[in-house]
């Protein structure tokens, strides 16, 4: 009877304190970690508690179990998972051919992987985005705050001010939507991810699109040899759970670019290969492959898709952004 009425509280309040065994202390150490209501405690691991607070594996046990029925989480209808898919938003790019090629534009609440060798225009992509997801939706946009974790140095304001002149858009105005932050290592990359949902929460913005470009950079130049691979994947898979996280708790679209490596043993077709092996491919639902065309154009080539064809599709980079052929 206990349970239910604590049950019940949570239901009705959507408080974490409500929790059997959380205190004001472990309230506290619970939303520094990132664990900031009832949904994100219900998907989270004992283990993860266990780290974030220091309470023992049985207490986190219970405290996850209670959230995950006060949400009441379990099997739904294809006609509802159909019903709220209406609320996918689409964030299209000044090409019509590669907006088709993934459906109509960049999904939100889905990870987009687009990886490729240096100049195909991955960063390219990157700087249209954070333009064209502050339109409103009905022109092709998000109507909402960007976040740019920047691993490589990338991102350039300049472009940003090009191509918001290109697409009608105050750049001033487009800049101040823009939260930028430069990762100088792994951790911290993890750490700013982790912090996104803070921006949303505390400082209350409408973040629809976060971007990290480059993904793996980081994780490529700190973990080297195979010694160290199992170790980089995990967490690398911890990263991007988090990342899918963000996009499915707030609907909002992230974008991430990859490097590829040579594969010397292919002797026919691209022998380059994304970084990150299966976590990555694994955990991004939609993933593209880029590079140069002829007479300076990109292509995208539609590698993974949950319900679209592979194809391909050929467009240009210029000053004002993205265009078609």
């Amino acid at each position: 009877m206990k349970k239910q009425e604590q049950i019940q509280k949570s239901k009705e309040n959507n408080n974490i304190q409500d929790l059997p065994g959380v205190g004001i202390a472990t309230a506290i150490k619970l939303k520094e970690a990132g664990f900031t209501n009832m949904m994100s405690i219900a998907v989270a691991s004992p283990g993860q508690l266990v780290e974030a607070t220091g309470i023992g594996e049985a207490a986190a046990r219970k405290i996850i179990n209670t959230a995950r029925d006060s949400m009441e989480m379990g099997f739904e209808t294809g006609e509802d998972l159909l019903q709220r898919r209406k609320a996918v938003i689409k964030i299209k790019t000044g090409s019509k051919v590669l907006n088709t090629l993934i459906g109509g534009g960049f999904e939100t609440g889905t990870i987009t992987e687009a990886y490729g060798q240096y100049g195909v225009g991955k960063s390219q992509i990157a700087h249209e985005l954070a333009v064209m997801a502050q339109l409103p939706i009905d022109k092709g946009g998000a109507g909402g705050v960007v976040v740019f974790i920047d691993t490589e140095n990338t991102f350039r304001p300049e472009r940003i001010v090009q191509i918001a002149k290109a697409r009608g858009l105050d750049p001033q105005k487009a800049l101040k939507n823009i939260m930028v932050a430069r990762a100088y290592n792994s951790d911290h990359q993890i750490l700013l991810a982790e912090k996104v949902q803070d921006l949303i929460e505390k400082k209350q913005l409408n973040v629809k699109l976060l971007i990290v470009d480059s993904l793996t950079a980081h994780f490529r130049a700190e973990f080297i040899g195979r010694g160290t691979l199992a170790e980089r994947q995990q967490k690398l898979n911890k990263h991007m759970h988090e990342l899918m996280r963000l996009a499915d708790t707030n609907n909002l679209c992230v974008y991430v670019t990859n490097q590829v490596m040579a594969k010397p043993d292919v002797f026919f077709g691209d022998p380059t290969e994304a970084i990150g092996g299966h976590v990555v491919a694994h955990n991004s639902q939609t993933r593209i492959y880029l590079r140069k065309g002829k007479k300076g154009s990109r292509v995208a080539k539609l590698v993974d898709s949950p319900h679209l064809a592979d194809g391909e599709a050929m467009f240009f980079v210029d000053e004002g952004g993205l265009r078609d052929v």
